[in-house]
């Protein structure tokens, strides 16, 4: 700790000295407020000890001030006699952090460096929590950004029925207040023409703002190039992909982007996507209560925004009428409660067919619900640390 001290009594400056020698602490000395001043235009001071009287009130309060304006961001302890006292409001009132009476035998020096180390460590707690309210409102545009992308409404066409939900993870910190955190999750569901529908769910690697801006990048991109005339689903992906590849910040520090892209063809009831490293949907058969992915293996190709000219491929599945397809990301399946985040301790693809096996009687809009509820209450209480997108569509019996 460095300690710049002015002091105006001389036969009490060798007893302080010895006082703030404890420790490993960096002491520097003023015997007059120029000195101080002088001394104070120095950097890193973590803390000046004056007298309000130096020499007396009127000097000592504009030498405070001087010394505020060098230094406004640390702290200064100041030492009044006891008929003094009532002068120390206008002091605190200006940004003094403490204070200390003088008593007639000097006892008060025992517990000065006490009292100094103890304002230091305030201040540092109180810049400390100034930052993290700067950083929870950054993040808080950033995530408000980020929900303004994802559509609040989709209607569904004739013979079907559609949802979709976005929630961003939610941390437990000290005291059990929840933070709401910005993330790299998203879906988009809009027409590409009268007889086609586009389903998009993405997932940048990692959390917060960069997880976020990325995300934010492909989105711009999707909605720029999303009219262009593509014959098939890879080659929009591929497209993306070669436009990603380009954005550092989106693949520094290895970043990357899962997305699954897919066309709803109206007119014959297929589905027609592809997949960059994302989850595959689940299709599930409402007659049979069968739930299985939506394909046999494994097709996806590279995430994107790793390497350029990547290839990917078309899947074309039929949807059957009184069937639904889940579309995710990994959000849902990886919640878990606290200090049990391997695989076998998840709420898993298991919990996800579970739900869906529970629901066949509800609208989509109730299996919604319940998917989100089940997946948070496996973590019991400490809320999923990934953020989650689902997209859940029914072909009906018509």
């Amino acid at each position: 700790m460095k300690i710049l001290v002015v002091w105006d009594q001389p036969l009490q400056i060798e007893l302080l000295q010895v006082y703030l020698g404890l420790g490993d602490h960096e002491v520097s000395w003023a015997d007059t407020p120029d000195e101080l001043l002088a001394l104070a235009e120095a950097p890193s001071w973590d803390i000046v000890l004056m007298p309000i009287t130096l020499p007396d009130v009127e000097r000592g309060f504009q030498t405070f001030s001087q010394l505020r304006n060098l230094c406004p961001d640390t702290p200064v302890v100041g030492v009044c006699e006891p008929q003094e006292v009532f002068r120390i409001v206008r002091f605190m009132t200006n940004g003094m952090s403490a204070y200390m009476i003088r008593d007639a035998n000097s006892d008060y020096l025992f517990m000065v460096l006490n009292v100094l180390e103890a304002t230091v460590e305030a201040a540092q707690a109180a810049r400390e929590q100034e930052i993290v309210k700067r950083l929870r409102e950054e993040i808080d545009a950033v995530r408000k950004l980020q929900e303004t992308m994802i559509p609040p409404l989709i209607d569904a066409p004739h013979g079907y029925q559609m949802c979709a939900r976005y929630e961003p993870s939610q941390l437990r910190v000290m005291g059990g207040r929840p933070v709401t955190m910005a993330g790299g999750d998203y879906y988009d569901v809009f027409n590409l023409d009268d007889n086609s529908i586009v389903f998009l769910v993405g997932d940048a690697s990692g959390h917060g703002m960069k997880a976020a801006m990325s995300i934010m990048i492909m989105h711009t991109l999707v909605r720029m190039i999303r009219t262009q005339s593509y014959k098939d689903t890879a080659a929009f992906v591929a497209a993306i992909n070669n436009q990603l590849v380009e954005q550092t910040i989106v693949n520094e520090e290895g970043g990357f982007i899962t997305l699954l892209y897919a066309i709803l063809r109206l007119d014959t009831h297929e589905i027609q996507w592809t997949s960059a490293g994302h989850p595959l949907p689940l299709l599930q058969d409402l007659d049979t209560g069968e739930i299985r992915p939506i394909v046999d293996g494994d097709p996806s190709g590279l995430p994107l925004a790793v390497v350029p000219g990547a290839e990917y491929e078309t899947i074309t599945s039929p949807l059957p009428p009184r069937c639904r397809i889940l579309l995710y990301t990994d959000g849902l399946a990886e919640a878990f409660p606290e200090g049990s985040d391997d695989v076998v301790s998840q709420f898993g693809e298991k919990g996800i067919m579970r739900v869906l096996q529970e629901t066949t009687g509800l609208p989509v809009s109730g299996t919604m619900e319940r998917l989100f509820h089940d997946s948070n209450e496996f973590t019991q209480g400490y809320g999923r640390h990934d953020d989650t997108s689902v997209v859940l569509v029914e072909r009906l019996k018509v």
